[in-house]
């Protein structure tokens, strides 16, 4: 007999146990404290443990008295598992050893106890799980507490029953564990509000992350992990045009077991992955396509030209997304004593996850089941069930971790794509993209033409602000019909709202009307818009002979959170105590964004007529600080994930047909490359904010500012480098 053992198996070893969930009593406290009660997808990715009780919808306490929290987001890196798991923990003052965080169930049912509070559905995506969940949560677990407290009561009447840590409760001479608590406290009615805890026993700490042993022995399962019994293997071919659809297709191919008819591709299934990418490489070349009769206009030269010619079309009606003063800008700035009017470009960009996209189904006459690494749960279940005409009931979704996200496994067309393949072939089905179709086939971020017309006063204060966008817009995009006109505030996000002090401004939204497919893009409108903002600030203040720092502080002092962090940057870089070392300069940026505030001070250099950036600072402030060393990491992970757009990122397209194909034409940072980040957490008691997307918008306007300063050089297009490789120096 032969054994095929894989990595994981290997490093993850023998051990085997079994988990089973217990739903005790649900039907009172589950309404409480968020609903419908846990179901088998809530242990489809669990970690080996002994039997558990549940506690309402989000908390399993088992016999070994570990407390397992169902997390409704979805964990892709930036460890909101943690993060929410710490909520928890101070409400019940567990000590974290004891702390377990598994993915939820995916609910179709409404009201769904694992909604995003602030989407409404099941959706990861935005910096929102943090902001929504941090009350609810917090609530949900504080009322377990109650009911955990009038358990042992019930149990023992001596009216003196109190919290202890650990997972117990004590009334000073009896002591009992959750574990020996929770059959009882799931059968008695919910209090109908509970006091949050005021300790800080877990939020505010720097805990370990619950994801990272499963993730260095081996044990986590990625979306590309899943293992069906019985299970075949599928890639993909999707046509080279974008658009493109299915006229004629082969009907066999050597190597593959079955040819599926996709409409905008072929899916091509054999007994493993390297034999079905192997498969659709030979017939890729086979299949005739229909392409769309617009492929002329998918071309970055004309959308880049067309953007440039409404930015500064005095005919076009914009759609005006944030008008202040009682003065027009456009008459503000004709007596500004000085003022700047600049246009700055940006590119698409692809997602470039290091997970490529992936999903394993299995569908039945009766039954679905569905494995994916996915942000959009609320999506999963009417998607599958329009395929496959079952009732919700009958579908069944597990959520996986997820190897990146930043916003592209929102989207359903992988999970699409693996349950039409399964349905066809009557067997389980692990659909995996190649890297050349998940980059061919993204959902790119949007390009952009902004322009900048500001000005300041005799004073050095700044008077008026004129501002227009013109971007293909995702939402108009997606939500165009006939009769229908959507708006798009997201297009302009990071330009509405800004907490400068400018009495006069104006601005304005011209969609850019190009087919390329868009998709949310790490930060989205805020990447775009925030190096418009953040350069043009710059230049005012060089125009205005003020110091940009110093510029910044004096138009951010109406707003105290504000001033914090551009205070708390300047003492991080030291730019106000002199200047830098010689032969480098710094620049500066600044965004309220996401429910946080935050400011970047990038040090560079001149290597050999290419911008060297050796040293990152950032000050965040972002409500409560949950777990500090989370929030260095995705700060740090941000100024990663800026620097390489900054410099390098775009993706053009020629008639329809991208640029990029692979990593090595799609550069990403070298660990050479990397500068030290330094992050200052300012002390705040705000509401949580967000942290994931913060880090990246400042990254491209301070290296901007700072290359400006050093070199005299303004960059107003990105990337700096276009065209570059991963064989680039």
């Amino acid at each position: 007999m032969t054994t095929s053992v894989g990595r994981r198996a290997v490093i993850a070893g023998g051990a085997t146990a079994l988990l089973v969930p217990v739903a005790i009593g649900l039907s009172k406290s589950a309404s409480l404290l968020g609903g419908a009660s846990p179901t088998d997808g809530a242990s489809a990715n669990a970690a080996a443990g002994p039997q558990a009780a549940a506690l309402g919808a989000y908390l399993k306490i088992d016999t070994d008295n570990n407390v397992t929290i169902l997390i409704g987001p979805t964990e892709m890196g930036q460890g909101i598992m943690t993060g929410l798991a710490q909520l928890v923990a101070e409400e019940l003052m567990l000590t974290w050893t004891q702390v377990r965080a598994e993915h939820s169930p995916i609910v179709a049912t409404s009201p769904n106890p694992y909604a995003n509070p602030l989407f409404g559905a099941q959706f990861t995506g935005g910096s929102t799980s943090m902001r929504g969940w941090y009350l609810p949560l917090r609530k949900a677990a504080a009322i377990a507490r109650d009911l955990l407290l009038a358990a042992a009561e019930a149990l023992t009447p001596t009216g003196a029953w109190t919290l202890a840590s650990g997972g117990q409760v004590t009334d000073g001479v009896h002591s009992y564990r959750f574990a020996d608590l929770v059959s009882t406290a799931a059968t008695l009615t919910p209090p109908t509000s509970a006091t949050l805890a005021t300790t800080r026993n877990a939020i505010g700490q720097r805990l370990p992350r619950t994801d990272i042993p499963a993730k260095v022995t081996g044990a986590a399962v990625f979306g590309i992990d899943v293992q069906v019994p019985g299970m075949l293997y599928a890639a993909v071919v999707h046509c080279p045009t974008l658009g493109g659809t299915v006229a004629s297709m082969p009907t066999s191919s050597r190597g593959a077991l079955a040819l599926v008819n996709l409409g905008t591709g072929v899916g091509v299934v054999s007994t493993d992955t390297w034999s079905a990418q192997r498969a659709a490489d030979s017939i890729a070349s086979s299949i005739k396509w229909t392409l769309p009769q617009n492929t002329a206009a998918l071309d970055s030269p004309s959308i880049a030209a067309k953007g440039l010619s409404l930015v500064a079309s005095a005919i076009e009606t914009p759609r005006v997304y944030e008008q202040a003063g009682g003065i027009d800008p456009a008459a503000a700035l004709a007596g500004a004593a000085a003022k700047i009017d600049a246009t700055y470009q940006l590119p698409y960009l692809a997602h470039a996850c290091m997970e490529v996209l992936n999903c394993t189904a299995v569908v039945t006459a009766t039954s679905a089941e569905v494995w994916a690494p996915t942000q959009a749960q609320a999506l999963c279940i009417p998607t599958v069930a329009a395929i496959t005409g079952l009732p919700p009931a009958a579908i069944t979704v597990h959520t996986t971790f997820l190897g990146g996200g930043l916003g592209r496994k929102f989207e359903m067309d992988f999970v699409t794509e693996a349950v039409k393949i399964a349905k066809q072939v009557g067997k389980p089905v692990k659909l995996t993209w190649s890297r050349k179709q998940d980059f061919q086939n993204d959902k790119y971020r949007p390009c952009a033409t902004i322009r900048v017309q500001a000005g300041v006063d005799a004073g050095k204060a700044m008077s008026a602000l004129l501002y227009r966008n013109v971007s293909p817009s995702i939402n108009i995009q997606r939500n165009s019909s006939p009769g229908n006109n959507p708006e798009d505030t997201g297009a302009v996000a990071g330009a509405t709202d800004l907490p400068y002090a400018i009495p006069s401004r104006r601005i304005e939204f011209v969609p850019n009307p190009a087919d390329i497919p868009l998709g949310y893009w790490r930060s989205v409108g805020e990447s775009y818009n925030t190096f418009a903002v953040e350069s043009a600030i710059d230049e005012l203040a060089l125009a205005a002979g003020a110091d940009p720092l110093a510029f910044r502080r004096v138009h951010l002092s109406g707003d105290p959170r504000a001033l914090g962090v551009i205070n708390a940057v300047d003492a991080l870089s030291g730019w106000s105590k002199g200047p830098p070392p010689s032969g480098s300069a710094r620049g500066v940026a600044f965004l309220k964004g996401f429910g946080s505030y935050i400011a970047i001070v990038a040090q560079v250099s001149n290597s050999g007529g290419k911008v060297k950036v050796s040293k990152m600072f950032c000050a965040i402030d972002c409500g409560v600080a949950v777990n500090p060393d989370q929030i260095e990491a995705q700060m740090q992970g941000g100024v990663v994930h800026g620097l390489a757009a900054t410099l390098w990122g775009q993706v053009i397209f020629n008639k329809g047909v991208p640029s990029v194909s692979n990593f090595s034409n799609y550069r990403m940072l070298r660990l050479s490359e990397m500068p030290v980040v330094s992050v200052s957490i300012v002390p705040s008691e705000a509401a949580p904010g967000g942290v994931g997307e913060t880090g990246v918008p400042c990254v491209a306007p301070a290296v901007a500012n700072a290359w400006a300063k050093l070199t005299g050089a303004r960059v107003r297009n990105l990337p700096f480098y276009p065209g570059a490789t991963m064989g680039d120096g």
